[in-house]
């Protein structure tokens, strides 16, 4: 049974919680990470970008960060989703789902008509996960190299 999910702007206080959910493993540089998040997307009330979480009850299971790039490489302004994360325990529920499609709401009304993330294309669960959602290869070609330091 799918349980009774609201969808809510991120608050200071969602900061441990999303930390916890951060499944990409904890290092000594993750929580500096979020917390620069926070001050982004949570403390300065910033334009043009949206943190949210899915709760339940007083439990929050799920977050999602997006905003609206312009310009970059010659492309109009678009919506970038570049953090989604779903409790273990509440994976396949369609939670991601929701986020995405609140999210996706919220840059249309912000103006723009495309939404665009990255993915590494070892993280299979991710990648699943967006396509599943309509999200395919678009017209610019991510292109990268070590760079050696001598």
């Amino acid at each position: 049974m799918t349980p009774e999910v609201t969808i809510r702007n991120a608050l200071m206080s969602d900061f441990d919680t999303i930390l916890n959910l951060d499944f990409a493993g904890a290092t000594t540089d993750r929580p500096a990470y979020w917390r620069g998040i926070f001050d982004r997307f949570v403390s300065t009330g910033r334009t043009g970008g949206f943190f949210l979480v899915a709760e339940t009850g007083a439990e929050v299971i799920g977050f999602i960060i997006g905003e609206v790039r312009a310009w970059e490489f010659g492309s109009p302004p678009c919506g970038w989703v570049f953090a989604l994360g779903v409790s273990p325990n509440f994976r396949e529920l369609g939670i991601g789902q929701r986020m995405l499609k609140e999210i996706s709401l919220r840059l249309k009304q912000a103006g723009v008509t495309t939404l665009r993330t990255m993915v590494d294309r070892e993280d299979k669960l991710t990648l699943s996960f967006f396509r599943s959602q309509g999200l395919r290869t678009g017209r610019y070609i991510e292109l990268e190299k070590p760079i050696d330091v001598i």
